[in-house]
């Protein structure tokens, strides 16, 4: 079995925040204690709610902003420094999608420029060359070269995505991390776009992490799926034996919550409150101010994640009684017709 394209080994991120004049900067811990793996040919999902720390660690990922604490591994090498030429080089084979394709673009420069861009950057290829593969990742992702001369405002958002995505593809790289690539999109282009990279990757390989809270998208188009709340990750596993399955009570919420094309949404879980100020983390399980099931050891002692067999982990002191007993949603789920998938029924 070959090693992991990237590994990320308890890495961490915080931030200085200056709160004013006479108060005292207060410390953000955006990530705390991640440790993940993607393989070749391999999509890890992360989800969680707005504020869980999914962007940051997918920055930290790429290198694109170094860890506090942990390191991040890229084929076997560490990642280097940030900014020095080794990392620039490393860049060509790890690339990032966006959230928003029109703030990802110059809006003074035609899309052939902007896509060529990296190639000029790492001078690949000669001119002729770099304009033959402009036109080769067009065609890729479904447009046509005379795409190549508009601007990005004469664009729709789905063909403003699949340039993005052509440009990130440019440098034939090895990794893609996507933050939140199709939450900007109706349903119908999303299903396009989810695809359209679910084909890529068969046929280039990529390893790809798909960032997102839209589980539908993320049960699509993930092998695994990890679960993150307020920056550290809850639970990891299989992404349906996840979704059948679920042991974290976050999990469990959210899998209660995401909608099924065509079926009532039934025993949903209604989680109390908001996320905590991650400046102002509760003791303990972060989690257990809105858990119903918290027991007395929840509020003082933070859980581990532990591997519960199977390629499943959970970060919850029940994790080990949950695990054995199907959650009531898994229950309902299991007794009715498959679901369908997010790009079933979509021309």
């Amino acid at each position: 079995m070959s090693a992991p394209l990237l590994v990320a080994q308890n890495i961490a991120r915080s931030y200085e925040m200056n709160r004013g004049l006479w108060q005292k900067a207060s410390t953000v811990q955006a990530v705390s204690d991640v440790t993940l793996s993607v393989d070749r040919n391999e999509t890890l999902g992360i989800v969680g709610e707005s504020g869980s720390g999914k962007s940051t660690t997918g920055r930290v990922l790429l290198g694109l902003e170094p860890p506090t604490a942990g390191t991040v591994s890229f084929d076997g090498r560490r990642l280097p420094f940030i900014g020095s030429a080794e990392w620039k080089t490393q860049r060509t084979r790890m690339q990032m999608i966006y959230q928003d394709p029109l703030g990802a673009l110059d809006r003074r420069l035609t899309v052939s420029v902007q896509m060529r861009e990296p190639l000029d950057i790492h001078r690949i290829g000669t001119p002729a060359e770099r304009e033959a593969r402009v036109s080769e990742l067009l065609r890729a992702v479904g447009l046509s070269a005379e795409v190549g001369r508009r601007y990005p405002h004469e664009l729709s958002g789905g063909q403003r995505q699949r340039v993005v995505l052509a440009r990130a593809l440019s440098t034939r790289p090895d990794l893609l991390v996507c933050d939140e690539p199709v939450s900007a999109l109706d349903v119908s282009i999303q299903a396009q776009v989810v695809n359209l990279l679910s084909d890529l990757q068969a046929e280039l390989g990529l390893a790809m992490v798909f960032i997102s809270h839209d589980l539908r998208v993320v049960r699509q188009i993930s092998h695994r799926i990890a679960v993150m709340y307020l920056g550290r990750i809850v639970e990891e596993g299989d992404a349906d034996d996840l979704f059948a399955r679920p042991v974290h009570p976050y999990t469990r919420a959210l899998v209660s919550a995401a909608p099924i094309p065509g079926r009532k949404i039934n025993g949903r879980i209604m989680l109390r409150g908001e996320p905590p100020n991650p400046a102002k983390r509760p003791s303990g399980c972060a989690f257990h101010p809105r858990c119903t099931d918290a027991i007395a050891r929840c509020s003082v002692e933070m859980p581990s994640l532990v591997d519960l067999g199977g390629g499943r982990k959970a970060a919850c002191h029940l994790a080990g009684a949950a695990s054995q007993a199907m959650p009531p949603i898994a229950r309902a789920a299991e007794n009715s017709a498959p679901a369908p998938g997010l790009c079933e029924g979509i021309a």
